[in-house]
């Protein structure tokens, strides 16, 4: 089969590394891809955004499958102009912009877990004309207080108060463009207090596989301290999530939503996340994406000992009912090289050594490129370092001593994945 993925971080670089390993996999592309993906298959210089281009490059290369990263395409559209014309027959992992909803919007998202009753925090969707009965519901919570930008703000548009009065500044703010359009309209939460986790299911629309899950870290500083991140380390699997929880989390969450997804009668080949919470033991869902998480997936995907091409195959076709995946029992833990300053402002262009010489440890490319022929940062995350260990403690040593080697101006990654397991 020929195979193009769409996006360029350290998600698509572990999915292009797995992909590779299939002897379904004839021909892998990756758009755009970059210098980690690029030595798993040949990188396309087409960006995300450049629908048309994804399509007219089906056409001409003749790709059998593709498989959509991130979100933004998603909820453009991809999928869907993918479904017509001469690409109306290429196998997609990734759901129609109906789909995607869930993720490209948080109210959405909400209304659908009410509908389904589908357990998570209580919340009040707001606009600009109801400012003020947003501010009553804030004055009804006890602090902290939690507003969402409804659509999507890459990663920023969740802002976490304690005071009141700013709260209310913020809502304003928020409905005043402070996201743009993905803050015209803001979801006001309850406060959840418990431990994270996520889940990952791959989906046809009315079955579904179970994937690993994960937990992921996303303070900047340890001991979950400071600015939020896209993610600074994970870990799979999560000791705390055990066979008790696991049937909650199945009966409760992961079923009520695939059987909405069916009932609402959604285009929908593909991952869904879920971002959980246990609350004193009971799980509840903090949100939906429409597509694997990133640094979990660089967890997650080690830990398939399936060809994941003929589960994609298998999802794409409407047969999952009748699939099975292996999961490897052992641990894998990542740690994230992120640059200096992140996530505030940081520089780029910094050269990139040492890689070369890991060898008990994966290294996922996230945010480089190459300048000059040499390796170099592009990002603020740049390098996720995946180790497989039968205990998780072993695999962060590892990828801590594999971060170590590594050298880049300015480097930085917490030393404490893991540490509240």
């Amino acid at each position: 089969m020929k195979i193009l993925i769409v996006g360029s971080g350290g998600r698509e670089h572990a999915l292009a590394w797995k992909i590779a390993q299939s002897p379904l996999c004839k021909h892998l592309y990756i758009a755009p891809g970059n210098p980690g993906t690029g030595t798993c298959g040949e990188n396309v210089a087409i960006e995300i955004s450049e629908i048309g281009g994804l399509k007219q490059f089906c056409i001409e290369k003749g790709v059998d499958m593709l498989v959509v990263g991130p979100e933004a395409p998603l909820v453009d559209g991809l999928t869907d102009i993918m479904r017509t014309g001469e690409t109306k027959d290429i196998l997609i992992i990734g759901p129609s912009a109906a789909g995607a909803m869930l993720e490209g919007s948080k109210a959405f998202a909400k209304r659908f877990m009410q509908k389904y009753g589908i357990p998570t925090a209580a919340y009040f969707e707001v606009n600009k004309s109801s400012l003020y009965e947003g501010f009553a519901f804030l004055e009804s919570l006890r602090p902290p207080y939690v507003l969402k930008a409804d659509g999507l703000a890459a990663g920023k548009g969740v802002l976490i108060c304690d005071d009141l009065t700013l709260a209310k500044n913020q809502l304003a703010e928020l409905l005043n463009g402070k996201f743009g359009k993905a803050s015209e309209k803001v979801v006001i939460e309850e406060f959840l207090s418990g431990i994270e986790f996520s889940v990952f299911a791959l989906t046809d629309g009315k079955d579904y596989i179970l994937l690993p899950e994960a937990k992921d870290y996303k303070r900047v500083g340890e001991g979950d301290t400071g600015l939020n991140t896209g993610g600074m380390g994970a870990v799979s699997p999560v000791p705390f999530v055990d066979d008790a929880m696991w049937k909650k989390v199945k009966s409760r969450i992961i079923e009520p939503t695939i059987k909405g997804i069916a009932a609402e009668k959604m285009d929908y080949t593909g991952f869904v996340f879920f971002g959980l919470i246990s609350v004193n033991g009971q799980p509840m869902v903090i949100e939906y994406n429409c597509r694997l998480g990133d640094p979990e997936t660089e967890v997650v995907i080690p830990r398939i000992k399936s060809d994941l091409v003929e589960i994609f195959i298998n999802a794409a076709s409407g047969k999952l009912a009748e699939t099975k995946i292996a999961i490897i029992k052992e641990s894998a833990a990542t740690v994230m090289m992120v640059s200096g300053g992140y996530p505030d402002e940081f520089e780029k262009g910094k050269p990139i050594a040492g890689i070369g010489d890991i060898h008990n440890s994966i290294v996922f490319h996230s945010g480089t490129s190459i300048k000059s022929g040499d390796l170099v940062t592009n990002g603020g995350r740049v390098l996720a370092v995946t180790t497989i260990d039968p205990d998780f403690r072993k695999a962060v040593k590892t990828s801590l001593q594999s971060a170590d080697h590594i050298t880049f101006e300015d480097k930085y990654y917490r030393r404490d994945i893991g540490f509240d397991l």
